[in-house]
């Protein structure tokens, strides 16, 4: 990629109104009420007896996605800036998608694996988010600034990243947990439809992100679709290889690869979309960083769907380990 288009997409200047933000927020609250109607303690209760696959579906998530992202966006030096790098970096930082348990069933994994995972994840990410963000954040920045590449000082404010992620994934996660336990009737006639919502609600999220951009990232989308699928196939395939060099269950192994391949990319565009977090006066060239987490929202959809229907026609049986 030539200086000239790194520094076109830097350079883009994404606009998001008071009121499509908001929109973001009650969608992405939305959807994560809506993965929490499948969440009951039960679930877990057969997952907990054999950690083994949860175990690694943490790993995978919290460590090895985003150390490798760290080495991918090194090895991508001169390819890329460093606000795509950090894009790339906070994707990487968020927890798994809410549409992947969605995905899952699809694809005949472990809907209970799935399901703890996405809990897990979700609860640990008002901690593990802006810690994964600053620790290899930061080491990027010093990997920059070796190589003379301008980067703003990346400051890390624990407290407003956390009150944010509490506000629009823990609040929803309390509610819809109870909601299943004290009214299930309610729950089960919601449960499904708000399956399929999940899917639509992100496609409506990121169609606000580039609904008043289209003409920028219509210029850099060809730049970015090489990127994101990159990424991406190196997220699923972390998932997938770890699965397989443990010898998991297939079913676990498919679980395993959707988690950690489908990112909750429209918590990244809401904490970038966040003033108090990334203050526009120094963030004024960080088009890179909103590009890439926008286009992962729509990516790891279709990456993850044309998944499932892979193994879905791929008719495998399942083997009953003993």
């Amino acid at each position: 990629m030539s200086p000239e288009v790194i520094a076109s997409l830097d350079a883009i200047k994404v606009n998001m109104n008071a009121a499509g933000m908001n929109a973001i927020n009650i969608v992405l609250a939305f959807v994560m009420f809506g993965v929490a109607l499948g969440i009951k303690p039960r679930s877990f209760i057969g997952i907990l007896k054999n950690p083994k696959s949860l175990i690694l579906g943490i790993v995978c998530q919290l460590v090895l996605l985003p150390a490798l992202t760290f080495l991918l966006c090194i090895t991508f030096d001169g390819w890329i800036s460093p606000m795509i790098a950090l894009g790339m970096l906070l994707v990487a930082a968020c927890p798994g998608g809410n549409i992947s348990n969605f995905i899952t069933s699809l694809s005949k994994g472990n809907n209970e694996l799935s399901v703890a995972l996405t809990a897990f994840n979700t609860a640990a990410c008002v901690f593990t988010t802006p810690m994964n963000f600053a620790l290899w954040g930061g080491l990027y920045l010093r990997f920059a600034e070796k190589h003379d590449l301008v980067i703003p000082e990346l400051s890390i404010p624990f407290w407003e990243i956390f009150k944010t992620i509490f506000i629009l994934l823990g609040i929803p996660l309390v509610l819809g947990i109870l909601c299943q336990r004290y009214l299930p009737k309610l729950t089960e006639k919601l449960k499904k439809p708000m399956q399929y919502l999940s899917v639509a609600f992100f496609i409506v999220m990121v169609a606000l992100t580039f609904g008043n951009n289209i003409d920028a990232f219509s210029k850099c989308i060809k730049y970015i679709f090489l990127i994101v699928f990159v990424h991406n196939l190196l997220a699923l395939g972390i998932g997938f290889g770890t699965g397989t060099l443990f010898k998991t269950h297939f079913r676990d192994r498919r679980t395993l690869t959707i988690e950690t391949g489908i990112q909750n990319s429209g918590l990244g565009l809401v904490l970038l979309f966040n003033p108090n977090i990334f203050d526009p006066t120094i963030w004024a060239n960080n088009g890179g960083m909103v590009v890439i987490v926008a286009w992962w929202g729509v990516w790891h959809i279709v990456s993850g769907l044309s998944l499932a229907y892979s193994w879905k026609m791929n008719g495998r049986k399942e083997v009953v380990a003993d």
